[in-house]
């Protein structure tokens, strides 16, 4: 059992946001499904057999999703950075994850449920961290520009 697992809050939807996550992220299920009883349908506001929290997985990382009331909206606060090795899986995670949502600058998305996501290269991470910190800022120029990150543009933005 993971000792740190992140509740995310969804008002009604939280059963259709892990479905979305799962279809995304490989070695992703649904570990288990709870559903609001009498009593707690009424502090929740929720209907009586509706979902009330559903422990699922995302490549192995352990999560909670839980229905209720009232609306407590994902912030920019909160993130999760998903570390991709190539263009073509930043690709992948852009495309898929920003399906209904909105595209953010700096390689950032809000999904269709308002969950913040970063979707970063890991490449670029290692370069930003070097010990070429002109070379580090002309990047970072670069990347501040973009939305979905492109590799190969950050990189020759180093090199210039």
């Amino acid at each position: 059992m993971q000792k740190i697992v992140p509740c995310l809050w969804f008002k009604g939807n939280a059963e259709e946001a892990v479905n979305f996550y799962a279809s995304i992220f490989k070695d992703s299920k649904v570990v288990s499904m709870s559903r609001y009883g009498e009593s707690g349908s009424k502090v929740s506001k929720m209907p009586k057999g509706s979902v009330m929290t559903i422990s699922f997985q995302l490549n192995g990382q352990e999560f909670l999703a839980m229905n209720s009331e009232p609306d407590f909206p994902f912030t920019p606060a909160i993130s999760f950075m998903v570390h991709c090795q190539t263009q073509a899986e930043v690709d992948y995670y852009w495309d898929k994850l920003a399906d209904g949502g909105e595209y953010q600058q700096c390689g950032w998305l809000t999904d269709k449920f308002g969950l913040f996501w970063q979707i970063v290269p890991v490449e670029i991470e290692k370069i930003l961290s070097g010990d070429n910190p002109a070379k580090s800022d002309k990047m970072m120029n670069a990347l501040l520009k973009m939305e979905r990150l492109d590799i190969a543009e950050l990189k020759r933005a180093y090199e210039r």
